[in-house]
């Protein structure tokens, strides 16, 4: 796993360089340089902290997660999958995330089609509450209303049908009629079984209100950040951007929306008015103290943990070599 992840990371981090090198000489390289220099470095680690805040958040609604669907996983050992989980985060769509299904049913022998739809579910509170935090800015500004309420309305799409058992239960039985996927239908309505009970009215808002919190740590780092350069902006603002700019890399399935957030989150600060030098220093620190930290902390957490989790962490590499 680790030459498969290091790879990954290698590839991410030369495309991320490549962008910043390019914007940078856009932006006047040695005038960038200077940005970096008026930075207040005193505020990285509280920039740290309220990213860790974002993760451990996060965890705490796979373990809810986890607990609803009655596996029994202890709570040491689902923090460790979690943290490891994060390593995945340069991953297309985070689809390597799925690394974390593999864990449990190391642990407790539960199959993944049960388990897998834990990070299904994990991604949709996780785009629902970063579209409510965005489109709450998008409304008061009144800018981006129409793409950010599309969105929203996909996601609602999408638990409306989960969450009408009726109606999933006859798109299984339709699908179930067709000779290749007629085999899969036993895992998949299992599958189904746990998106239900996640996406249930009670978890849905619980769990969205929970990844609201997650998600506000980051936005009002970012507001830290652009305050210690001297932008006035409000925490409205910045959460607005930064909502949006999440969203709009997401969608393009880029790993870590890499050139896509980085382009929006630079792209706004200079339409506010503010110099492409301070835009680009401002967009590099909170990419690193968000995604390159949840990097760096998956990375960690493989050799605190890894030999908890042997056998999985080599299936997973057998997976990505396309032996199984």
């Amino acid at each position: 796993m680790l030459k498969k992840v290091k790879k990954n990371i290698l590839i991410s981090l030369g495309l991320g360089a490549l962008f910043y090198l390019i914007i940078s000489f856009y932006a006047d390289y040695d005038a960038v340089l200077k940005a970096f220099g008026r930075f207040s470095w005193a505020l990285f680690p509280v920039l740290l902290a309220f990213s860790f805040s974002n993760y451990f958040t996060r965890f705490l609604k796979w373990h809810y997660y986890i607990k609803l669907l009655k596996i029994k996983l202890s709570f040491g050992d689902s923090f460790a999958i979690f943290m490891i989980g994060l390593i995945m985060s340069v991953t297309p769509g985070k689809f390597g995330e799925l690394l974390k299904s593999y864990m449990v049913k190391e642990k407790t022998d539960v199959q993944l089609s049960r388990t897998i739809p834990i990070v299904f579910s994990e991604r949709i509170t996780d785009f629902i509450s970063v579209v409510i935090l965005a489109l709450s800015g998008a409304l008061f500004f009144n800018y981006e209303i129409v793409l950010l309420s599309v969105v929203g309305v996909f996601f609602l799409i999408v638990v409306y049908v989960i969450s009408n058992r009726n109606l999933s239960l006859k798109l299984l039985f339709f699908l179930g009629k067709i000779k290749i996927l007629s085999k899969h239908i036993p895992k998949l309505t299992e599958a189904y079984e746990s998106s239900y009970l996640m996406l249930k009215i009670k978890p849905l808002v619980l769990m969205t209100l929970l990844s609201i919190v997650a998600w506000s740590f980051e936005c009002f780092g970012f507001y830290l950040i652009l305050t210690n350069f001297n932008v006035l902006i409000s925490v409205f603002w910045a959460t607005f951007v930064y909502g949006f700019s999440t969203i709009a890399g997401s969608i393009t399935m880029l790993p870590a929306g890499l050139g896509v957030t980085d382009g929006s989150l630079t792209f706004f600060i200079i339409e506010k008015g503010y110099s492409s030098d301070v835009a680009v220093a401002a967009t590099f620190i909170v990419r690193v103290v968000t995604l390159w930290f949840a990097v760096f902390v998956g990375v960690a957490s493989v050799f605190l943990f890894k030999n908890r989790f042997k056998e999985s962490l080599k299936k997973n590499d057998r997976n990505l070599d396309g032996k199984e």
